[in-house]
């Protein structure tokens, strides 16, 4: 799990109105003309039943100050001290807070956006004969992609409940984020505790993203870089779709030839026509070493020279094959959406490729 993106952001949450005079707005950084996106065109209901999950997860973390703790985890991710950074529950908690809401709510624009070629829920489980999606969520652990696959199987909903679609997920990270992942999959599958004077239309309205019986949730500590091939093949093996998101960077930041070797790996584990999905800051680069010298390449270079060279020998074929790209792309949430910290806007660029046979 990186660090919290820090650049390009703009802030879309408005903060409740204080009793005494307003201050003015501060003014907000010119954006280019190119760079500015539309807000999200997912429903801004199900953003904001997102963003619930996560308030609802972690209510004693909200009810304390929680910007001293937050500048602590910020301050340890800066100074790249990832064990220290991640090495609290308390920690966890905040940045799961803090910085899983807003890629939570970018990826599910990205899924919907993908729908097409990810093709969620189209194998069928011989022993159920359900429509099953086991997805992989390398870096996972701090529960943005968790949610984001809960809002999925809402928006899919009448396509789900015809043909008995059930979401397998597994989340891996480095640290433990076990206590973490179980909240926010029990925020996905349960009602929200409601007031006892909530209206009964309230209550009538209050329903869970997702049944439990169809989302599965489970969490495996572990350094895919220093991960032995048999143990990545039995977590990967089955999967239909693997996520890198905002990951890949920091782990070729930490070594790049582990984690080219760990791409490899990963090639041999997946089966044919299964999914990479790789989401991350745009414009990120790694230093190389080659002869004495050292040189920064693209992280998409780096990325596309592993999965789609086929090396000097003719008779080799393609391991992979790259269907979908985006350079550099904006998604911006809307200014309606109201949650207790602050929200961001995000950049990013995302490679999708597909396991040849």
């Amino acid at each position: 799990m990186g660090p919290p993106i820090s650049r390009n952001l703009h802030r879309t949450t408005k903060k409740a109105p204080s009793k005494g005079p307003s201050k003015p707005p501060k003014a907000k950084a010119p954006v280019a003309a190119a760079e500015i996106a539309p807000s999200s065109t997912l429903p801004i209901d199900l953003l904001q039943l997102l963003l619930n999950v996560f308030k609802n997860s972690f209510p004693d973390r909200l009810s304390s100050d929680i910007k001293p703790l937050l500048q602590e985890v910020k301050g340890h991710l800066y100074n790249r001290d990832f064990a220290t950074a991640f090495g609290k529950e308390e920690y966890l908690e905040a940045y799961a807070l803090r910085w899983s809401p807003s890629r939570a709510l970018c990826y599910l624009q990205i899924f919907e956006d993908l729908k097409d070629e990810l093709n969620p829920f189209h194998s069928v489980s011989e022993e159920t004969e359900d429509a099953e999606w086991d997805v992989v969520c390398l870096g996972g652990g701090a529960g943005a992609e968790i949610v984001t696959l809960g809002g999925l199987m809402k928006l899919l909903e009448p396509v789900n409940e015809e043909h008995g679609a059930e979401a397998n997920i597994t989340a891996i990270d480095i640290a433990d984020w076990s206590n973490v992942v179980t909240r926010l999959r029990d925020g996905v599958v349960n009602k929200p505790l409601l007031s006892k004077y909530a209206s009964a239309a309230a209550q009538e309205a209050n329903k869970a993203l997702t049944d439990p019986a169809c989302f599965s949730v489970a969490f495996h500590q572990h350094d895919i870089l220093n991960t032995p091939l048999d143990i990545l093949s039995k977590l990967v093996g089955k999967a239909d779709l693997v996520t890198l998101l905002f990951t890949l960077n920091e782990l070729y930041t930490t070594s790049l030839s582990l984690t080219q070797k760990f791409l490899l790996s990963l090639t041999t584990s997946l089966s044919a026509g299964a999914l990479l999905l790789v989401v991350d800051s745009p414009g990120s680069y790694s230093t190389v070493s080659l002869n004495g010298t050292e040189k920064k390449y693209p992280m998409q270079w780096l990325l596309d020279h592993t999965l789609l060279d086929t090396g000097s020998k003719a008779q080799d074929s393609p391991k992979w094959e790259k269907i979908k790209e985006e350079e550099s792309k904006w998604f911006r949430l809307p200014d309606t959406l109201r949650y207790p910290i602050e929200l961001e806007n995000m950049r990013y660029q995302l490679h999708l490729y597909r396991r040849c046979g």
